[in-house]
């Protein structure tokens, strides 16, 4: 495909869990990887001290992973990704690949663990996985921290996206940007994007990103 080289460069921004994969892949995989009561005695001790569900997932992950290798959490992270091909929505496959025919650069941006997100993103031939990561020590331990302090939702994914475009294009590059979506994590995303589309029950709803959403 020809370009001219004055086009801007083109960007396709998937969400993961409910957009491009039909279901949630993170509460399966926390289960996988701790056990289902360890999992609920984590999320009944983080709550009482969580101000909002940011907060709560932050608590959480750090409850259950804190101490645990690096190593293990990759391994398991790449053993789970094996099965995440099947729980992909088709249609989302088939424009992800259209994109891909169009040599834009395409990303997930996921407030899911990156551990099984960048086997994904190979596998697939997506260009990155913007998603949680887990922080280890020297002595290869997580330390129950993610990079960045923060969670990757709202405006952490309009975040992580900004700081990867410029690392990929050069600061300030000004990008044709789509994005895709289907909950309320996703609204600055959207409203960031030239095409934004909402997926499953939001598919009706006008996208954050058009021109009278950006005036408001």
């Amino acid at each position: 495909m020809t370009t001219s080289p004055d086009a801007r460069p083109g960007v396709a921004a998937f969400d993961f869990d409910g957009t491009l994969a039909h279901t949630d892949t993170l509460v399966p995989f926390l289960r996988l990887a701790c056990g289902d009561g360890r999992v609920a005695m984590a999320a009944a001790r983080a709550a009482p001290t969580a101000r909002n569900r940011d907060q709560l997932k932050l608590a959480l992950l750090a409850r259950l992973f804190r101490g645990r290798g690096d190593a293990d959490l990759q391994a398991l992270g790449r053993r789970y990704a094996a099965g995440l091909p099947a729980l992909l929505r088709p249609e989302l496959v088939e424009r992800l690949r259209w994109h891909q025919d169009r040599s834009h650069a395409v990303v997930i941006v996921s407030a899911s663990l990156g551990a099984y997100l960048r086997p994904l993103a190979d596998e697939l031939g997506i260009d990155a996985a913007l998603a949680v990561e887990m922080v280890a020590g020297d002595d290869g331990a997580l330390t129950g921290e993610v990079v960045g302090g923060a969670n990757t939702r709202g405006t952490g994914k309009v975040a992580r996206l900004r700081l990867w475009l410029d690392d990929r294009f050069g600061p300030g590059t000004d990008v044709e940007l789509w994005a895709y979506g289907d909950s309320s994590g996703d609204e600055e995303l959207l409203a960031l994007a030239d095409h934004p589309t909402w997926v499953g029950r939001r598919a009706t709803r006008p996208a954050a990103g058009s021109r009278v959403a950006r005036r408001r």
